[in-house]
């Protein structure tokens, strides 16, 4: 039987899955499958997809497939980075391919406009092979077609991505509508206290992508995590995820195995009751020890101005 769903309160008032079905890096021909079974077996009512993950209409499919009612699905996509100037032409492009009429959250995946070419390519390169930057665009002016799509009711909420509190600092005094969420890269080697201490004082909800590390990755088999799991009863991975849940900050595990969807939705829930308050803080202070590691750093000749995020070889402006 599935969990009981917790979900988390956004600044417009709507609750959010605090769990939800990841679909980065699902290959061809899973992803439908992994997110039919999903919706319609384990219990899951929130799946995160991305038109620049190139499988929109699979994750379409499987939502169709599983005869769960739109209604009873949150649903988030995300702006690809050639469309900043185009926004409301993303979404179309978007909802067709998932066969919906509106998203629940449509994120800003980058805070870093591309210029398009004639050749369609999702990441443009100028002649030095760096990505195609558009230094003149103006994020802030992206979030303004955000702003119309929400008030249109073609999305319910919208919010960012991989954006850090520096860059915040400077944006969200020039919205009207503030983001709901920030999605990033946080497990217990990347935990962004400072972020996340800022995300909560402006009352932006962070969402964790990769909470699992990446393929290979040393998280499941840390000493910390393992002991934890050992005193709990309780499985590496599902203290990865509870250590999340735990903290209000929604995790997005992804998988194509209907087992592990089934024990990543039920394990993240029963490990975020079970985690002590001494488990969360010897958890917080991992990366602090030594063990800071992002796995997630796209060559963008840009500064993201995140503290740990490797400096580009080139470095180009983004206007806010």
């Amino acid at each position: 039987m599935a969990a009981p769903q917790k979900t988390v309160k956004l600044n417009n008032g709507l609750e959010m899955p605090v769990v939800g079905l990841g679909t980065w890096k699902s290959e061809p021909g899973e992803v439908s499958k992994a997110v039919e079974y999903a919706l319609k077996d384990a219990g899951y009512r929130h799946i995160d997809c991305a038109f620049g993950y190139g499988n929109e209409k699979e994750v379409g499919e499987g939502i169709k497939a599983s005869g769960v009612p739109r209604e009873q699905i949150w649903i988030t996509s995300k702006l690809w980075s050639t469309y900043h100037q185009k926004v409301e032409e993303a979404l179309d492009i978007t909802l067709k391919n998932l066969d919906v009429e509106y998203l629940d959250l449509f994120l800003m995946h980058w805070p870093v406009p591309l210029r398009p070419n004639e050749k369609g390519d999702m990441i443009p390169l100028r002649p030095d092979g760096s990505r195609d930057v558009d230094e003149e665009w103006k994020i802030s002016d992206t979030w303004k077609q955000f702003e119309d799509l929400q008030k249109k009711g073609k999305v319910r909420s919208i919010g960012v991505s991989n954006m850090s509190q520096k860059t915040l600092e400077q944006f969200l005094p020039k919205v009207s509508i503030k983001p709901v969420v920030d999605q990033l890269e946080i497990h217990v080697y990347n935990p962004q206290h400072e972020l996340l201490s800022y995300l909560r004082q402006e009352g932006i909800v962070a969402q964790a992508y990769s909470p699992l590390g990446s393929t290979g990755s040393p998280l499941m088999t840390d000493e910390a995590v393992v002991q934890a799991a050992k005193a709990h009863g309780l499985q590496p991975v599902d203290v990865l995820l509870g250590y999340l849940v735990a903290k209000d900050i929604v995790c997005l595990p992804k998988s194509v195995t209907p087992k592990r969807i089934e024990s990543n939705y039920t394990g993240a829930i029963s490990a975020a009751s079970k985690l002590t308050p001494e488990d969360i803080a010897k958890l917080d202070g991992l990366a602090a020890a030594g063990k800071q590691k992002r796995f997630v750093t796209p060559p963008w000749p840009v500064d993201l101005s995140f503290a740990d995020w490797p400096t580009p070889p080139t470095v180009y402006s983004v206007s806010i």
